[in-house]
């Protein structure tokens, strides 16, 4: 059923850039359906799985046109569909169904990734919406999947972007040594910063021999790596003997899903390719046996979710966040997005709290 007001939203009618693309305007307030809630939006975070939707080159997210990017918003739950009437009035950080309509005043979200925030006054707008990818991704990968111990090596990289800052300071809480690669001096600052000991401009250096170098040759405990190409056949040759590489995404291109790895590199190298992909599910098994993926269930990613609130609101972790920008800005910050012009995250506040 379709409620008899309008909610402002970005929407996408063909493909190409974000500032020649996108366009605002009014569509119809939306219902939620079973294990659905609905946000009134007080803030979003731009990724760039968001770019690549509009650009029309995420397969894994691709609603026909046309639609409403948007996969991360932060604000207060207004309603709520069959299983979810719980979260009605909370604070929440979560994902729009399907991954995509968040560059609204409002959102249908799934309630099996929607996560509780603490009251504003705890954790205003722009740190909140910028903790939920980044850091649950980072965990994950680092100590789920790449097994992080203490004393390790740790190569993180684009490092200065959402993902990678946040990476850089749980490797660091963990007692891990982090080796970062950016593309600026003003990155390299941002990640030494966080605590990264060696930080490597990669547009101006072999980051290959410069992680050689600096392990003695022997390579780093884990790699995490969420560029891809030629970042991830290169970064073969950083690894150490049963050394954990973190295969955390596409962002040099997302063409790279198509062309295969060969398996001789990975077989001489001794070391483990390890895939993360940050999603949750209400039934782990259900979906094993419907898609054959492998997701944590809700359940988990609370355990994970309340253990980074406490060591954020401790002060021992801090999203970065790069740029603020009201909604009509939007477009222009996506933009500086897609031309790798942005550090941390870049939070879009709708309600100007």
């Amino acid at each position: 059923m379709w409620n008899d007001r309008d909610v402002k939203a970005w929407r996408v009618y063909r493909f190409g850039e974000p500032n020649e693309v996108l366009q605002l305007e009014e569509v119809p307030d939306p219902s939620t359906g079973p294990g659905e809630i609905l946000v009134r939006v007080d803030a979003l975070t731009l990724n760039f799985n968001d770019v690549d939707g509009v650009r029309g080159r995420y397969r894994t997210v691709s609603p026909p046109l046309p639609y409403t990017p948007g996969m991360e918003v932060l604000g207060m739950v207004e309603a709520a569909g069959d299983g979810a009437e719980a979260w009605i009035g909370k604070r929440v950080v979560t994902v729009p169904t399907g991954a995509f309509g968040g560059y609204a005043e409002l959102a249908v979200c799934m309630a099996s990734m929607t996560f509780e925030m603490p009251p504003v006054d705890q954790l205003p707008n722009a740190p909140a919406a910028a903790i939920y990818f980044p850091f649950h991704l980072s965990w994950l990968a680092l100590h789920e999947r790449g097994k992080l111990q203490s004393g390790e090596t740790v190569l993180i990289h684009a490092a200065a972007g959402g993902v990678g800052s946040a990476a850089i300071q749980l490797a660091v809480l963990a007692g891990a040594k982090v080796i970062a690669t950016a593309g600026s001096e003003k990155k390299l600052e941002l990640c030494r910063s966080l605590g990264a000991e060696v930080a490597i401009n990669y547009s101006e250096t072999d980051f290959v021999e410069s992680v050689l170098d600096v392990t003695d040759g022997r390579g780093v405990d884990v790699a995490f790596d969420s560029v891809g190409g030629d970042v991830t056949t290169k970064t073969f040759n950083c690894m150490a003997f049963n050394g954990r590489h973190l295969l955390v995404g596409f962002a040099s291109g997302i063409e790279f899903e198509d062309q295969g790895i060969v398996p001789r590199p990975v077989l001489f190298g001794n070391f483990s390719l390890c895939g993360v992909c940050h999603a949750y599910a209400d039934d782990p098994i259900e979906l094993k046996r419907a898609v054959n993926f492998n997701f944590p269930s809700h359940a988990d990613g609370v355990r994970l979710h309340t253990a980074i609130l406490e060591l954020v609101l401790d002060g021992k972790l801090r999203p970065v966040v790069g740029e603020e920008t009201e909604f009509d800005g939007l477009p222009a910050a996506l933009q500086r997005m897609a031309d790798r012009q942005t550090t941390g995250r870049t939070v879009v506040h709708i309600t100007g709290a």
